[in-house]
């Protein structure tokens, strides 16, 4: 999901830029390659997918680095970091106006990302009827998907 336009990626680099002066940070070349792959990046990312992705460009660069930089990216509403139950992280660009949901394989591990705005609709009404305002949700199905099922 989430378009990887220019225009989006250009927004993107404007927010992150924003962020690291407002909290003194400076922009070093490893940075910079950590996040444009990430920006070009689709999915669900762990520390290691990036890391591999980033060393087709620049071999020099380390896991720290890479752990750090989505650190930053998640500390600055650019990146989520999701767990899916099975130990590892990953991450996923934080499109601004986007949002999905979740179904995951309990046997191979596949994700599948899906929108519903009837699910939207009754998230909204349910917090509402207890006295909340929402900020943010997350919502994970998990189960088998039909690849494995018809392996049964």
């Amino acid at each position: 999901m989430g378009s990887s336009g220019e225009h989006d990626v250009e927004q993107l680099r404007a927010r992150l830029n924003d962020y690291m002066t407002r909290h003194g940070l400076r922009s070093t070349e490893q940075r910079r390659v950590v996040t444009e792959q990430f920006f070009a990046s689709d999915g669900h990312l762990s520390i290691e997918d990036l890391l591999d992705k980033v060393r087709v460009e620049e071999p020099r660069i380390g896991y720290a680095t890479v752990y750090r930089t989505l650190k930053l990216l998640k500390d600055c509403g650019l990146a989520f970091e999701r767990h899916f139950g099975d130990g590892v992280s990953r991450y996923e660009v934080a499109w601004e106006d986007e949002h999905h949901d979740h179904l995951i394989c309990l046997e191979c591990e596949k994700i599948i990302e899906f929108e519903d705005e009837g699910i939207e609709v009754l998230q909204r009404e349910v917090a509402s009827k207890h006295g909340f305002k929402l900020v943010r949700h997350k919502l994970e199905l998990y189960g088998v998907c039909p690849d494995c099922q018809r392996k049964k």
